[in-house]
């Protein structure tokens, strides 16, 4: 691990059943459960976890994945039930996509291809 540098991230959920079963589907991720209102993910590049809540759920950051066929992953995503917020579009360096996931947490995945 390097100071300073991005190492965890948390997110919430309003059920971790659904989460897991999207992000394992799409993207391979793997998860461990801590007791009923947590499990924390791996196999993503950055390690983190989701956290079960109740509340409505607000994203204060916007957490960008890679993928090198954004047409593949974002097809992936639609079929294992995300909602496309934005569709695939060009900025320097790359292009992206931006989607919901089954539970509300907004995410884009970007390329550089």
């Amino acid at each position: 691990m390097t100071n300073n540098h991005i190492n965890y991230i948390e997110l919430y959920t309003n059920d971790i059943p659904a989460v897991k079963n999207f992000y394992t589907q799409a993207f391979q991720w793997e998860f461990t459960d801590y007791g009923p209102s947590y499990t924390a993910f791996s196999k993503s590049g950055l390690e983190g976890g989701f956290e079960l809540t109740n509340t409505k759920i607000t994203n204060g950051a916007l957490v960008v994945l890679y993928h090198n066929n954004l047409e593949h992953i974002k097809q992936k995503v639609i079929e294992c039930n995300g909602t496309i917020t934005r569709d695939i579009f060009s900025f320097p360096g790359g292009r992206r996509f931006q989607f919901l996931d089954p539970t509300g947490n907004e995410l884009a995945v970007w390329s550089d291809q």
